[in-house]
């Protein structure tokens, strides 16, 4: 087995109480195989990358996945803490909040099911994607030597489609159900830090908002709103001389629409530094308190933000925060680094493999693509111990000039460290060895280090 460098054992030693003795020989092998392979991510193109394409024992490697007893879920809370206590040791927690599609085909993939695709889709044309539904949860925190958010995986859930509930008998949890025990879940492994959530319209359903909101240590949550939501006063005092239910809300507030055309709103103009990651855009706010209620659902307290470009560059858009004291221009600020959550999806797609591997059993599925998802994350942190407050160096040229680091640097960074620091040396060799230029060896190593 290559002896990996110290570097990397100490930080996957956390991890290690989750193994019995005898799987845990295989994971660091594993996830060192998947950080250097240039490939699919499958067992076998991490194997080869450590040069154990010739071993006699790799079905163990396969094991890990598909019939190891080791918990995902203790997996990611301590993927968490390393991630917390590395770039976000105080303040509110910020997490990003979504569901991707990964397409699969296969008739041994039970869990797949039909659903929008949300990135070929439009408001006038419908399109089908086939495959698996996950949902994602992720850290948004500053990257001291990228200058900018990023969004780091820690958590990431299966959510079968309902034919697949139907078939085995049991009762369907929706897409909503898992992101409310998730946010729940999330409250419990950190009860005194502040949580905020954000995620997009798909998340601003009643029952959802009171579930996380309505609790002793409230969530805050950040999501796009409808701009013809039923919008209430709050419910006046309780007239001790009335019979019947006290009232849960007041009169009717106008529609954001309304609020949106009336020349009679009050609007703020304010600068967001980064608009989705791009230079800084001016926009106009109008924010208000309301409460948000329909028939049958809790009512819920809210702060709304109008959001408009003074130049029309874009559509009007709503926000709502379950937390009324929050201030507008924070709502913003916060909910504009959710896009860094797509960034990073696409990242796992172009540079860790994601949709490449070719795992059948159902409990190989539901690790193999979290596991991805924590390699991101799991770069990031072992990036962040090499560089030690150090710039990263990234790789320009005369045509792209690259001003910061980006994803594709950080896992050239951690590539080229385990090339030159580990030993792939399986048993001991007599030959000579064959002397080659720095130049061409460093030629080498940038070739393999930024290989997809």
């Amino acid at each position: 087995m290559p002896t990996l460098p110290m570097e990397i054992m100490t930080l996957l030693g956390y991890f290690a109480p989750l193994f019995s003795a005898r799987t845990w020989s295989y994971v660091p092998a594993l996830v060192a195989g998947s950080i250097l392979s240039p490939q699919r991510r499958q067992v076998s193109t991490a194997l080869r990358a450590l040069g154990l394409s010739q071993v006699s024992w790799y079905q163990n490697f396969h094991r890990v996945l598909n019939r190891a007893r080791w918990s995902p879920l203790a997996a990611s809370r301590i993927l968490l803490g390393l991630l917390i206590a590395a770039f976000m040791p105080e303040g509110p927690l910020l997490v990003a909040l979504d569901d991707t599609i990964e397409r699969r085909r296969g008739a041994h993939i039970a869990a797949k099911g039909i659903y929008r695709d949300p990135v070929r889709s439009s408001q006038g044309h419908f399109v089908k994607a086939s495959g698996l539904r996950w949902l994602c949860l992720m850290l948004l925190v500053p990257i001291p030597w990228v200058g900018r958010v990023w969004a780091l995986p820690f958590l990431t859930v299966l959510a079968p489609s309902e034919r697949y509930h139907t078939t085995r008998g049991v009762r369907h949890k929706t897409l909503l159900d898992w992101a409310r025990q998730a946010v729940l879940l999330l409250r419990r492994w950190y009860p005194a830090r502040e949580l905020v959530v954000v995620a997009d319209s798909s998340y601003a359903a009643l029952d959802f908002l009171a579930a996380c909101s309505q609790r002793p240590a409230r969530t805050t949550i950040v999501t796009r709103l409808r701009l013809d939501a039923a919008l209430y006063e709050p419910a006046p005092a309780p007239d001790p001389h009335r019979r019947g239910r006290p009232r849960v809300k007041g009169d009717r507030l106008p529609t954001l629409a309304q609020v949106l055309a009336d020349p009679a709103t009050a609007w703020t103009s304010l600068v967001v530094a980064r608009w989705y990651g791009n230079q800084p855009r001016p926009v106009e706010i109008a924010s208000g308190t309301a409460v948000w209620y329909h028939g049958g659902k809790p009512p819920l307290p809210l702060r709304w933000v109008l959001i408009r470009d003074p130049k029309g560059a874009f559509d009007p858009q709503a926000l709502l925060c379950t937390t009324v004291e929050t201030s507008p221009a924070e709502i913003l600020a916060w909910f504009v680094q959710r896009w860094q959550l797509e960034v990073t999806l696409e990242e796992c797609r172009a540079h860790l493999g994601l949709e490449t591997q070719r795992q059948w059993s159902d409990r190989a599925i539901a690790r193999t693509t979290p596991a991805l998802l924590g390699l991101f994350s799991l770069v990031t942190l072992l990036a962040h111990r090499l560089l030690a407050g150090d710039p990263c160096p990234t790789r320009t040229a005369a045509w792209y000039p690259k001003a910061a680091a980006t994803f594709s640097a950080t896992l050239a960074l951690v590539r080229r460290f385990l090339w030159t620091h580990t030993d792939f040396r399986l048993s001991p060799s007599t030959e000579d060895r064959q002397q080659i230029s720095p130049a061409l060896a460093n030629h080498l190593a940038d070739l393999l280090a930024y290989a997809a």
